[in-house]
């Protein structure tokens, strides 16, 4: 933490990776947090009885029960920290798994130091008084304020792969090929100013929704 400064609050920083706990850590507490890291997702729980962070980075995979498992744990009794699943191998299911089960946001790793402080200020600003910042588990809309709007069969490949459908099951689904649909896909990505399927999930399930 920087000499002399106030902190800022705790963050929870749960990985079984030593160096990836390290490198979290060290980027938050220059920013002034209050940083403790945990090994598994039982050495968390046991700490979050005593207190609320302000926020929680968490990792998918790890030893004895998973980070999802944690985060369905933590949001059956309605823990009010919100929370920042983590993987090295993300894909679109289990992004779509962590956001619908009360994930503030999926981050892939690696992740760089000013992701990381970015991701945390939105989050913490959110919720701060007199925020508009509205539930984190919200269902995601299919609009993308700001951008160029979806033709009407962009708009259907969205909901399935939302859904964490991969292309092959969108195209049946849907009665298209696979190259069809990722034709549409990229399209979608292209639209919403995205590099990855996971980060297009990861926008649309925090957008507000729109009916």
């Amino acid at each position: 933490m920087p000499n002399d400064s106030i902190s800022r609050g705790q963050i929870f920083v749960v990985d079984d990776d030593p160096s990836m706990r390290q490198s979290i850590s060290s980027v938050l507490e220059q920013e002034g947090y209050e940083v403790i890291c945990f090994a598994d997702g039982d050495a968390l729980l046991s700490s979050a009885r005593d207190c609320i962070p302000a926020c929680i980075f968490l990792e998918v995979s790890l030893p004895g029960k998973s980070g999802i498992d944690i985060l369905k744990k933590l949001r059956a009794e309605d823990y009010p920290a919100p929370v920042f699943v983590t993987s090295g191998q993300g894909d679109i299911p289990m992004a779509v798994d962590a956001i619908r089960n009360g994930a503030s946001d999926f981050i892939e790793k690696p992740v760089t130091g000013n992701e990381i402080v970015g991701r945390v200020k939105a989050v913490v600003e959110a919720l701060s008084p007199g925020s508009n910042g509205s539930n984190p588990s919200r269902i995601f809309s299919l609009h993308l304020p700001g951008r160029e709007p979806l033709t009407r069969r962009e708009r259907d490949v969205l909901v399935h792969l939302a859904e964490g459908a991969s292309n092959k099951e969108i195209a049946q689904r849907l009665g298209l090929s696979s190259r069809t649909v990722e034709g549409h896909r990229a399209g979608i990505m292209r639209k919403a100013g995205v590099r990855s399927a996971v980060e297009l999930v990861r926008l649309v399930l925090s957008e507000p929704h729109d009916c």
